[in-house]
Order: structure tokens, then C-alpha cells, then sequence
């Protein structure tokens, strides 16, 4: 309310001086006086000298006093990084962006129209055209190949005992699928195999699939690596994970990947901010559609490895509630995959799996 209130008192001021030049403009023409341009001109140099320094003002201001609220505490590891190189960048062109806005606004004030004075011509100088080349090249060069070094890192190949995890996006919501504990891979997919249940396109020809699950949320351990395999089943989406520093499309029809360390707990980040419901979050940064506002995807971060292993292993396979699946299952791994999913023997899904056995007597 209060942004409302200020932003139509700069646009009454603003209109009342519009008013006052306008009126002093028809105060002249009625009285006959000859147009004082130079006065005009005088006056609206000020006015944008005003405007500067008021601007300027303002920015650091509101940047100073708002800057918890746009810069996040870091619970990555590369978090750390980017954020430096992100105020490395911020700084560099602060300096070129306060510099070049005095520039501009000095040149208005001093070479402003004013009776009598005459234009000065003044010749190349290729010194200082070099100076203003070179000097923003090799600035620019460094902080490219900085960040270019940090993006081949996160984007990298993980770990061997990276915990890999693969996100995937559609209209409108995420979901998680997780390697089972008995084999720590996930298994092949294949989105022609898509259906209403098969939301992630198993592929039960492959036996890693069978003890995969899926998740509603995103469970990632402390201190330890992850790897995130994006995908998106119907349009662009977008991983954000503002915590992390994470961001990364998801692409139909191709994986993208992400790797980082989470350093902070939930419980930690509870603590540090003093809040005790404080959960992170996911969200989509990818206008995709109607229902883009609702692709928020709950984060909890576990304390150690070994409670993320816990849940990991408290959660049941794909396959197993989904039994139906069993029967499209290869004869041959059928049994393969009740063990690694779960699914008892004498269970009606079973007994339906089963290949029959007829046979013929002969007299």
C-alpha cells in the first residue's frame, strides 16, 4: 500500500510541474514575449541533474536496505561461488552503470543550449577509442571464462556415489523418481511406454526399474553429492532451486543435469533463520502455461546420510503399487522383480504374473 501511495505522489508532482511549465508557456505567448530557450533549457538541465542524483540515491538506498530480502542464505557448496562471481559481475557493472549515468547526465547540464555559444569540433583519438575497446574486452573476457569454468563444473559428470535423482516436469507439477536401495540406479524409461500410471515411461524390460519410487517431494541428503536428471514430458519447464543456487531447464525429449552438495539441513536452516516452519522449495521459472503459479514442489534436506537413508528405505517401489505392471514384465525377470519390488509371492498380481501351466494327459 505503501509503494502505491509514494508511486501517485511522483506522478501528482510530476504532473503538477508539467502544469506550471505549461502555464508559464501561456503566460509568455499572451504577453507576446519571444521564446527564451535558453532559460527553458537552464531550467531542464537542473531538473535532470535533480533527477540523477535522486535516482542514484534511491538505488543504493533501497538496495541497501532490502538486500536480505533478495539475497538468500546459501545451502550449496557452489553456492558459495556463484554468489561471488554473481557480485563480482554486480560490481563491475554497478561502477560502469553509475560512471556512464553521470557521464550522460553531466554532458545534458554542461553542453546545454545556451545563446551565443558555438559547437567546438573535436577529432578522433584513436588512444583512448583503444582504451574504451580494450579494457571492457579483457573485463568481460574474465568474468566469462570464470563463470564458464564454474558452469563445466556443476554440469560435469557426478561422483560414482553421487546420489542421482530424476526430476520431471509437466503441465502442471513435479514429481521425483529415486533409484531403489537394492541397486542404487534408476532404470531405463521410454516415453512411448507413458500411460496414466506409468507417469514416468518405465521401461520393465530393464531390471533396474523395478525397485524404483516415486516421491512427491525432493528428499536430499546433508553433505553429500547429488545429481539432478531433468526432463520434461510436454513443454518447457524450469528447475529453481533458490537455496541451492540451482537452476536448470527441463527440455522434452532430453535429459539435462545439475550436481551440487546441500550444506544445510532443514533443521539448520530453521535454526539460522529463526523460523521454525521454514521449508525449502521448488519451483518452475518457466512460464508454461495457465497453471504455472502452482509448480511448487516441497524440499527437505535430512541431517545426515544415514536418515536419508532411512527414508529411503521406508518408501515402497513404483512396481509394487502398481502390481497391475507385473504382467509386462519379461516372463523371465518376473520373479527378478517381485524380490527387488516387494511383491509377495501368493499376492493376487503374482499369481496373475505367473505363466500357467496346462497339461494333457494321453490315453
Amino acid at each position: 500500500m505503501m509503494s502505491l501511495i509514494i508511486g501517485l505522489g511522483v506522478v501528482l508532482v510530476l504532473a503538477i510541474l508539467y502544469l506550471i511549465f505549461r502555464i508559464g508557456n501561456l503566460v509568455e505567448l499572451v504577453k507576446g514575449k519571444k521564446d527564451d530557450v535558453s532559460s527553458w533549457n537552464t531550467a531542464n538541465a537542473y531538473l535532470l541533474m535533480l533527477f540523477m542524483i535522486v535516482s542514484l540515491v534511491s538505488f543504493v538506498w533501497y538496495s541497501v536496505v532490502h538486500f536480505d530480502s533478495y539475497n538468500l542464505p546459501v545451502a550449496s557448496e557452489h553456492g558459495a561461488l556463484t554468489d561471488y562471481l554473481f557480485w563480482i559481475t554486480m560490481a563491475v557493472t554497478v561502477v560502469a552503470f553509475v560512471i556512464i549515468t553521470i557521464a550522460m547526465f553531466w554532458f545534458t547540464f554542461k553542453y546545454r543550449y545556451q545563446e551565443g555559444r558555438k559547437a567546438s569540433f573535436v577529432s578522433d583519438d584513436h588512444r583512448l577509442e583503444i582504451i574504451w575497446t580494450v579494457i571492457p574486452a579483457i573485463v568481460l573476457a574474465l568474468l566469462i571464462f570464470s563463470g564458464l569454468r564454474a558452469w563445466n563444473d556443476i554440469t560435469g559428470p557426478a561422483s560414482k556415489d553421487a546420489v542421482v535423482i530424476e526430476l520431471i516436469g509437466q503441465q502442471f507439477l513435479w514429481t521425483a523418481r529415486y533409484p531403489g536401495v537394492k541397486d542404487s540406479q534408476l532404470g531405463k524409461h521410454n516415453y512411448k511406454m507413458i500411460d496414466a500410471s506409468n507417469e514416468f515411461g518405465l521401461d520393465l524390460s530393464d531390471k533396474n526399474t523395478f525397485d524404483d519410487f516415486k516421491s512427491l517431494e525432493l528428499h536430499l541428503p546433508k553433505g553429500k553429492e547429488v545429481q539432478l536428471m531433468i526432463r520434461a514430458k510436454d513443454v518447457l519447464h524450469s528447475v529453481f532451486l533458490p537455496h541451492f543456487r540451482v537452476k536448470m531447464d527441463a527440455v522434452p525429449g532430453m535429459h539435462t543435469t545439475f550436481k551440487f552438495i546441500p550444506t544445510k539441513s532443514t533443521a539448520d536452516m530453521r535454526e539460522e533463520t529463526g523460523n521454525p516452519n521454514f521449508n525449502y522449495e521448488m519451483a518452475c521459472t518457466e512460464i508454461c502455461g495457465r497453471g504455472h503459479f502452482s509448480m511448487r514442489f516441497p524440499v527437505f534436506v535430512h541431517d545426515t546420510v544415514e536418515d536419508y537413508e532411512k527414508w529411503m528405505a521406508s518408501q515402497e517401489a513404483w512396481l509394487k503399487q502398481n502390481p497391475e505392471y507385473l504382467q509386462r514384465v519379461p516372463p523371465a525377470l518376473r520373479e527378478a522383480a517381485m524380490i527387488k519390488a516387494g511383491i509377495p509371492a501368493d499376492s493376487e498380481a503374482a499369481i496373475m504374473a505367473s505363466p500357467v501351466t496346462v497339461t494333457a494327459k494321453f490315453k
